[in-house]
This record gives C-alpha cells, structure tokens and sequence, in this order.
C-alpha cells in the first residue's frame, strides 16, 4: 500500500470515529454517568413505552417455538428493529438475529437475550396462554427477547450518546441446543469487548438485583442409556432378563457418584429424569431408556463425572445379564462450560445496576448447580450474567423456572430494558472516558457496510476499497 494511500485511510478512519463523537460525551462528569441508568429506567417506565413492551411479550408467549425453531419470534423480531432504524443481520445460527445500534464502528459491547421456549404444557389459565399445545415459556425467554427489543428501542432513540457499536443477539436455542456456540462459530462477535447477559428470577424482590464474580452456575451435559435384556411374562420373571430392574439398580450407584465419590466441597450433580419402558402390567420389556443430566464447576469434575456414569451404566447392567449403550447427545445437546463471571465487569455491573436501582437492591448470590449456553461467549470473550428479581411482595411466591405453572411478572420489563441499555451505554463510555486517545484496530467493515443509517459513510469506504491492495 502507498503512503499516501495509508494516510487517506487513517484520515478516513479518524473522521469516522470523530463525528459520532458528541462535544459533551467526553467531559461527562460522574454524576452526569451515574443519571444515565435513572433516565433510561424512567423512559422505559413511561406508559406508552411499557404497553409497547407487554404487547411484544404476549405476541411471544402466545406463539412459543422450541429451539432452531424460532421462525415466528425472530419475524417479530426482526420487524420491531426495522421499525426502529435499527440494521440486523439474518438469519445466524440458523434462526438468530443480530442487531447493531451505533456508529458502526468500534468498540463493539453486546448485549444477548435466548428466544426458545420448552416442550411442555401450560397450566396458567389466562388469556394470553399458549396457544401451541406442549410448548410454554416456561424459563422467561419470552421476557428476556422483550427487554432487550426495550434495550434497542432506548439505545436508538440515543444513538448520539453512544461512543462505539452495540451488537443486539437475539439468540435460538438456549434450552440445551447450544445457541449460543453457534452464534460464536458464526463469527459475528469476534471484535466484541465484552458481552451482557440477564435472566428473569422470582428469587428476587421486583426491581432487585443478583449476580457474583467468578463461578456462577455450573457446566452440564446430558446422557441417554439403552438397557436391553429378554422380555417375558411377568409371571414368570425366570424366563426373562429385567431391563428394568437393572435400570432400577444404575439408577442407584449413579447417585453414588456424588454421595460417594465426589469431594463433599466440589458441588456436583447427577439427576436421572427419564425414565422409559414397558407399556403393561403384566408384561416384562425388552429394553428401558433412561436419561438425565450431569453438571460441575470445573472441568476435571466434569469429565471424571463423564467417564464414570458410562461405566456405572455399562456395568451394572452387565451385572444383571443386560446390556447397555450410552449416548452423551453431544451434537444436539453440546456440553455447556460453567458460566464464569469476569472480575472487572462484574464490578463495572455493580456499580451501574447500583445507580440504577441503589447499591441496596444488589444481592450478592451464591453458585447454583443450573447452567447457561451464556458461557459459550465467555470461553471467547469477557462476559457477565447476571439476575433480575421480579417477585412481588404483595402476592403469593411465584413458581419457579421450568414449571408448567411459571409466570412473568411483566413490572420488570423496564428494569430489564433499562439495565441492558445502561450497561451497554456506560460500558462504552466508560471505554472512551478511560482511553480517550485509544486507536481500535479492529474495524467490523460488514457491520458498517450493512448498516441501515450509514449510507454515506458506506459510499466512502466502498469507494476506497478497490484501492486497498494497489
């Protein structure tokens, strides 16, 4: 490349990165950081904000589609960010969506939000129910693609403010199809900083926060086993090999695993939940299927837990005269890391949701043996997640996640909306405030080429391509 040709394109860099650059951005004193989470929450709190948000989530909760199945969520999806200005690429990882709100340019912070639901029947009554029978929104997913549309609709309506690119991922398949791997495999976030993610809990009082640094929940994977033996009369228990009884017996010695193997301070956990075979009274199958989960925070846990329950499964069911096959599902149901917490966001997290909510609405939490596809991102990026609280006193405990009886508490989609928005503005500011001379290397040339609100920008770059390798 000539000089000269070297010079044009730093300069065109430079006057890209400059004119985003609002006068007063720079000179924000820390009273004037600590507003900007208080103002989002009051826009998002505003009636015709909050209708527009509770509508979206119906229309979502109505029509739940399982993972890699999100047609109809992501249309919505992808209408509501057009009528915002706001660009997206689709489809990535087969049904998902990434929006991008900013100059286009870097840093680049994203905030994720899983759009799945799960196989099972509603039993709410009301009148925005499910209308699919055996799917429900049943972990808050419906509520977590909600908020973060909120997050894109304040993020837009203060384009100006923002000091680099917001990614908005709106992710399929969390509920064990990995969504998340996925979308890193597909390499829209490679330049990302840092990534953002919350979840819905009726653990917490409305307008309460949870989260901690490190360990958060714990890495998963799941098994399937096929025990055949010699079906038969069952009266005559003699003249047949019980798949069942030896299902029965590995059902057992795997709880040993933890009770007897594991160290009592490295939490684990073995879980069979199903649980298949034989359809009469009086009849002895020829095979049972049973499956379950497994779960550690640290890898060597994992991976011992791993080997040992093949072998338990194996050969126990040899002790009975049966055989077994096991399949870890690893290509529908890839194994999850633990999600792990970067130090430095989460006291960046403190400190937003503090100005956000006060400092007294942040409950530290401890680990918890559920897992999150989240950690996906944070194998390839600093990320944090974290939890916000929707209980409300006044009523009666709310069910938890994964029950048919699960409800959302639709109060808390502002304080959703407006923590995703405060966290990703202050994040950047924080950037620019913290290295206001800093040059970013790394230009998301795709990102800005595709966007929707800079056409003129686009033309300059365009233009200068041809260029690039004279």
């Amino acid at each position: 490349m000539s000089f000269c040709k070297w010079v044009s394109f730093v300069l065109i860099i430079h006057l890209l990165n400059s004119s985003q650059i609002s006068s007063s951005s720079s000179s924000l004193t820390s009273n004037e950081f600590s507003q900007i989470p208080p103002k989002f929450l009051a826009l998002a709190k505003r009636n015709d904000f909050f209708d527009w948000m509770v509508g979206i989530r119906r229309r979502i909760h109505e029509n739940p589609e399982l993972g890699y199945e999100e047609v109809e969520t992501s249309r919505l999806v992808r209408t509501e960010l057009e009528k915002m200005g706001v660009s997206y690429k689709y489809p990535v990882a087969v049904t998902g969506v990434i929006g991008y709100v900013g100059t286009g340019q870097a840093p680049f912070v994203a905030l994720r939000a899983d759009m799945d639901a799960l196989a099972m029947q509603e039993m709410v009554e009301w009148e925005h129910k499910s209308k699919v029978p055996g799917k429900m929104h049943a972990c808050g997913h419906d509520a977590h693609t909600t908020m973060l549309l909120g997050a894109a609709k304040l993020l837009k309506q203060h384009q100006d403010e923002l000091q680099g690119t917001v990614i908005l991922v709106f992710q399929p398949a969390e509920e064990g199809g990995g969504g998340a791997k996925k979308i890193v495999e597909a390499g829209v976030l490679k330049d990302v900083s840092a990534i953002f993610g919350l979840h819905v809990t009726n653990q917490l009082s409305l307008g309460q926060v949870s989260s901690r640094e490190g360990p958060l929940l714990a890495g998963s994977g799941f098994f399937e086993a096929k025990i055949s033996g010699k079906g038969g009369h069952a009266a005559l228990p003699q003249h047949a090999i019980d798949p069942i009884l030896a299902a029965s017996n590995v059902i057992v010695s795997l709880q040993h695993l933890v009770s007897r193997e594991a160290d009592p301070l490295d939490s684990q956990v073995v879980t069979v939940a199903k649980f298949e075979g034989g359809g009469a009274f009086n009849v002895i199958p020829d095979s049972v299927t049973i499956g379950g989960t497994f779960r550690a925070f640290s890898t060597k846990s994992f991976t011992q837990l791993k080997k040992r329950i093949e072998q338990v499964i194996t050969r126990q069911a040899s002790v009975h005269m049966c055989n077994a096959t096991v399949d870890f599902l690893e290509e529908e149901k890839p194994f999850f890391p633990p999600t792990v917490n970067d130090k430095h966001l989460h006291m960046f997290f403190k400190n937003v949701s503090g100005d956000l909510l006060g400092t007294q609405n942040y409950v530290e939490m401890q680990p918890l043996m559920g897992s999150e596809d989240f950690s996906f991102y944070q194998e390839a990026m600093p990320g944090h997640f974290s939890f916000v609280g929707m209980q409300n006193e006044a009523h009666s405990p709310m069910a938890s996640p994964h029950s048919p009886y699960f409800e959302v508490n639709e109060d808390l989609l502002p304080y959703g909306a407006s923590l995703h928005a405060s966290m990703a503005t202050r994040y950047l500011l924080d950037l620019k405030t913290s290295s206001p001379n800093k040059s970013y290397q790394k230009m998301n040339f795709d990102a800005i080429v595709g966007s929707l609100y800079l056409p003129t920008r686009r033309n300059v770059i365009l233009q200068w391509l041809p260029c690039k390798d004279q």
